[in-house]
């Protein structure tokens, strides 16, 4: 039996639950079993990846039961998943016992589902209102999971602060997502730490955990937290995925591009893991693997679903397929790829960045200015788009340009601006113009010790801390 993380499916109740299931089903006997357990094992299947095993044991329930609210529920689930929000209703209307607070959950779901937020919580606290003394805390917080489940989690919020707090791991896990969606990264992730104290042994904590930390830009801690989910199941995708993108974010290449590859065995079409592999192979100059690898992500991210819409990665993989092609040399296919953007939903002054981009390293240098002066003309953001065309100067070697562009910029900037000065820092130094090095090199060090390290870590030692860059060259120029 799989285990799935979950504290009831993984218990030996379910186990033996499961097993008298199974036995009767490969006897080919009667299984006598209600909705509800029916409903259990099927989601137990689905959990696991057992689609058909799932589907069999959920018709067997609705034979037994046709009424019953549990796998009626299940097929809500199912059919909202599939986005079909008109056959999620068709089920809620066969539920027989419309008094049950689950009937009331999935009829809200219906309507969060459809993006009716607001009817959705005023149908909720019409609900409250009819609710016993003795089932408020209980609704209070399973309504609040739900609007955790849906994204909606200043929802979610409200309806936990009419909750006694309790000091539970169901309640204090709610609160730990909760305060995830809004953005409180640094409170979820102390909840995440307590659960783990108390369950060192789940794998979805501490997949949580290495989320909260993620966003917060902790990769390390976060790469460490995916390790011990790992550690629990090595094969377990979730947390194999999580790393792989923190160590992308390190800039630790080879490493992340070992992981989404042992993703990618797990999970064969993720377009994004195959986006992100494909620009892990760029950055280690394995130009050729890496078109194949983003071909492939291309081909998937194409797909049309049956809403008629294709992957949201698509843009990003076209930009990406397109740097490749521009490191191969060919311009034409490069330009191509980046043109079939044109009528997605993206930002789309940045990819006539991209383009100017490709255009430079063509020395089609006409070409790109008009791309350059589309973008900022046509960006929502200019200091940064300016600024991204300055990178691009940059690594075309145009170092006067480069430092010409930047030195606009910062008078056009507030003085707390924190992009771009590793670049001018290196662009002074290849210029000559030492005493401007020494002085972004500081401005670099001291406002944004990430770019410091991804654009100069070539002139330091590895193991050095990026905020005391300057304080190094400082240190030897006194020598």
């Amino acid at each position: 039996m799989k285990e799935t993380g979950d504290e009831y499916y993984d218990s030996q109740e379910f186990h033996d639950l499961l097993s008298e299931y199974e036995q009767a089903v490969n006897a080919g006997e009667p299984v006598f079993m209600d909705a509800d357990e029916l409903s259990e094992i099927a989601d137990y299947y689905q959990i696991t990846g057992n689609n058909e095993l799932a589907d069999k044991a959920i018709t067997l329930a609705l034979s037994l039961s046709p009424g019953a609210i549990a796998p009626l529920t299940y097929k809500i689930h199912e059919a909202l998943y599939n986005g079909d929000t008109e056959m999620a209703r068709v089920y809620l209307n066969q539920i027989v016992d419309k008094d049950e607070p689950d009937y009331v959950y999935d009829f809200a779901e219906i309507l969060l589902a459809e993006g009716r937020i607001d009817e959705a919580d005023t149908y909720l606290r019409d609900e409250l209102k009819k609710t016993p003394a003795e089932e408020y805390q209980d609704f209070v917080v399973d309504v609040a999971n739900i609007f955790a489940d849906y994204g909606v989690s200043e929802k979610s919020m409200e309806w936990m602060a009419r909750a006694k707090p309790e000091d539970t791991p169901e309640f204090k896990e709610l609160m730990a997502r909760t305060l995830f969606g809004l953005g409180k990264y640094k409170d979820s992730e102390k909840l995440f730490n307590e659960l783990i104290d108390d369950n060192p042994f789940s794998k979805y904590y501490w997949n949580a955990l290495a989320s909260a930390q993620f966003m917060n830009e902790d990769y390390s801690n976060s790469i460490q937290s995916s390790e011990f989910a790992i550690a629990i199941d090595p094969n377990d995708a979730d947390s194999i995925f999580a790393k792989a993108n923190a160590l992308y974010h390190l800039d630790n290449y080879e490493k992340a591009n070992e992981y989404y590859q042992r993703y990618l065995e797990l999970v064969p079409d993720d377009e994004y893991a195959l986006l992100h592999k494909g620009t892990c192979l760029i950055n280690m100059g394995r130009i050729d693997d890496a078109v194949n690898v983003l071909t492939k992500a291309r081909q998937i991210a194409e797909e049309v679903d049956d809403e008629g819409n294709t992957s949201p990665s698509l843009c990003e993989i076209y930009t990406e397929l397109g740097f490749a092609f521009n490191e191969q040399g060919k311009t034409d296919e490069a330009l191509h790829c980046l043109g079939l953007t044109d009528t997605l939903d993206c930002d789309h002054s940045q990819i006539e960045v991209v383009k100017g981009h490709v255009l430079l390293s063509a020395g089609r240098l006409e070409e790109a200015d008009e791309c350059f002066n589309m973008a900022v003309e046509n960006s929502s953001d200019k200091h940064l788009t300016i600024m991204r065309i300055a990178v691009s100067y940059f690594d075309n070697k145009h170092m006067e340009t480069t430092y010409e562009i930047l030195n606009h910029l910062y008078k056009a900037t507030p003085p707390d601006y924190k992009l771009g000065f590793a670049y001018m820092a290196l662009c002074c130094l290849e210029m000559k113009k030492y005493d401007e090095f020494l002085k972004y090199l500081k401005i670099a060090c001291q406002r944004n010790p990430m770019e410091c390290k991804q654009v100069l870590h070539h002139m330091f030692p590895a193991d050095l801390d990026p905020v005391k860059y300057y304080d190094y060259v400082y240190s030897q120029l006194k020598k």
